[in-house]
């Protein structure tokens, strides 16, 4: 609900408004980074989809692909596939929707700024979850997400 009453909704499109701006120059744990690359970055959404849905965004205030370098359209692939395996291996997803909405028309929630989604997905996930396993999933927080993948990305082990 937060979401669509516009909770953290940039006023308007410049880089001085945009949260994708904003989030590197944060602490990784306040900002919900889990990799910085050279480029580009990884951080969670702040309303996922599903538990551990990321975003790969550029450093750069972009609002379309074809704008992207040619280092950073290969980094955003790049971590892209690092965020799958990160994912994958910690939460045992089963297949993941990965896409951009480009531009207002297509959905994109903050038009402004390029972000690619990695959302996990299970057999039997929350599509269904209410109606006729007559259940709600549990969601995590987001920091201890944030902490979880951070560490995997890391290579770090899963405490």
């Amino acid at each position: 609900m937060a979401y669509i009453r516009g909770e953290n909704k940039p006023a308007d499109a410049t880089s001085g408004e945009c949260p994708f701006c904003r989030i590197p120059s944060l602490p990784d744990e306040e900002g919900l980074v889990v990799h910085r690359g050279r480029t580009a970055y990884a951080v969670l959404n702040l309303y996922p989809y599903s538990p551990g849905h990321l975003m790969v965004c550029p450093y750069r205030h972009i609002a379309d692909y074809t704008e992207t370098t040619a280092e950073e359209m290969v980094e955003i692939g790049e971590l892209t596939k690092r965020a799958m395996s990160v994912v994958r291996a910690v939460s045992g997803a089963g297949g993941f929707n990965i896409g951009m909405n480009q531009g207002h028309v297509a959905g994109a929630g903050i038009a402004a700024h390029l972000h690619q989604h990695v959302v996990p997905r299970w057999p039997g996930d929350q599509n269904f979850m209410p109606i006729i396993g007559r259940t709600k999933t549990l969601p995590e927080l987001l920091s201890d997400t944030r902490g979880l993948l951070a560490r995997a990305w890391a290579g770090e082990a899963p405490s």
